[in-house]
């Protein structure tokens, strides 16, 4: 139990240090309770894990999004631990969950479900970089990949970590296409 705690914990701190950050536009689940969408047309609400007395909870929870009018619900994502959640417009959520204390990945959901959901992590971003950057997702056993804002058709990252093949750390930012499917990563100016 105590492992989960530090799990939760290191999550935790990494959520609110993305959303301090980010400060206006992400919350952090399930803290927060819910999210209105900013037309008042949609909400993510938090929901926590129900089972069996045998079934192991306590930190496993379900992100839904609801439409207002209709009451017609949805899940969008399980989570463990927290998620940083924010409206990138009236009908794209964007989502970082924090896996465990050593990687997140980034999601995009569509509330009006016209796009197919996104998910980006260690392993997708492997395959769309560059062959000079793989090393650095593939050998760092530390890698976060944050969602930070969409603007028009582009879903910017914060992508960062250390390890093995980088001891002192790595920080790029990201540019993902969502209708090509196209990334494009560029090392942040005060990076090593």
């Amino acid at each position: 139990m105590l492992r989960w705690r530090i799990v939760v914990g290191v999550a935790g701190i990494a959520a609110a240090l993305c959303v301090e950050a980010l400060a206006s536009q992400f919350v952090v689940f399930p803290q927060a309770g819910e999210l209105v969408s900013p037309d008042g047309r949609f909400v993510v609400r938090n929901a926590e894990h129900e089972s069996a007395p045998s079934e192991f909870v306590g930190t496993f929870r379900s992100l839904w999004l609801t439409e207002s009018a209709s009451g017609r619900s949805r899940k969008l994502c399980d989570y463990l631990g927290v998620a940083a959640v924010a409206w990138a417009s009236d009908d794209l959520v964007v989502v970082t969950q924090y896996v465990t204390k050593k990687t997140s990945r980034a999601l995009v959901f569509s509330a009006t479900g016209r796009r197919d959901p996104v998910m980006l992590d260690k392993t997708t971003l492997t395959q769309l970089v560059p062959a000079e950057l793989r090393p650095a997702l593939r050998e760092n056993d530390h890698v976060f990949v944050e969602a930070s804002r969409v603007e028009g058709d582009t879903l910017h990252l914060r992508v960062w970590g250390y390890g093995q093949h980088d001891a002192n750390g790595f920080r790029w930012q990201c540019a993902y296409a969502l209708r090509e499917g196209v990334a494009s990563c560029a090392q942040e100016p005060s990076s090593h």
